[in-house]
């Protein structure tokens, strides 16, 4: 019986436990690459003992592909919006916004992705090939049923997508460049507003929905 009354709390327990090291991981990652990164490393940002790492995953390896997913799924469930019936200037707006917050919310998460990238994807390959080509070329067609329908102006929608991901996550990936450009030592939330704004603006322009 009291396994059993403890069962949800252990099961809390260990969401948070798993929440903590892939935050951890995340920016570990982010800022020592794959092969710099260690579980000590980890475990310190998580605030963890390097053995519940393991308790929770085998190996480096196995911890950052987790990362490297959850990176994946987080950005493409935005996508969820762009959906035949919903209006193109609200739906790919929030969207962008969506996308926007998430670079200056995570911008490890951004990192992370972008160094495995430039690297030849080597472990999340598989994953772009498929999860990914798959969700851009199911919303590819519905963007193209919205130019069909003549509700925005005609775009390559595949490489609007390429145009989407880097005008939002350059606030991430080359965040030193924006800061040093602006003069900043840390964006604010007022240079993340003032981007997000004009990122907005510029792409719906683009689309004729301005």
């Amino acid at each position: 019986m009291t396994d059993s009354a403890d069962a949800p709390a252990k099961g809390r327990i260990r969401a948070a436990n798993r929440a903590r090291i892939l935050a951890g991981a995340e920016q570990v990652f982010a800022r020592a690459g794959f092969g710099g990164a260690t579980m000590e490393a980890i475990a310190a940002a998580a605030g963890l003992p390097k053995a519940n790492l393991h308790y929770y995953f085998g190996n480096k390896p196995e911890l950052y592909r987790e990362v490297l997913a959850g990176v994946l799924h987080d950005w493409l469930l935005p996508l969820d919006g762009l959906q035949p019936g919903a209006d193109p200037r609200q739906a790919l707006e929030a969207y962008i916004r969506a996308k926007m917050a998430l670079s200056a919310s995570r911008p490890d998460a951004s990192r992370v992705f972008a160094n495995e990238l430039l690297h030849g994807a080597p472990v999340l390959g598989d994953l772009v090939r498929g999860e990914l080509r798959a969700m851009v070329r199911h919303k590819a067609q519905v963007l193209r049923g919205w130019m069909a329908e003549g509700r925005m102006a005609p775009v390559d929608p595949e490489h609007l997508f390429f145009t989407i991901w880097a005008a939002t996550q350059t606030y991430a990936d080359f965040d030193v460049q924006v800061r040093a450009v602006l003069g900043r030592t840390k964006l604010t939330a007022r240079d993340h507003e003032r981007a997000t704004e004009h990122v907005v603006s510029l792409l719906l322009r683009g689309c004729g929905l301005g």
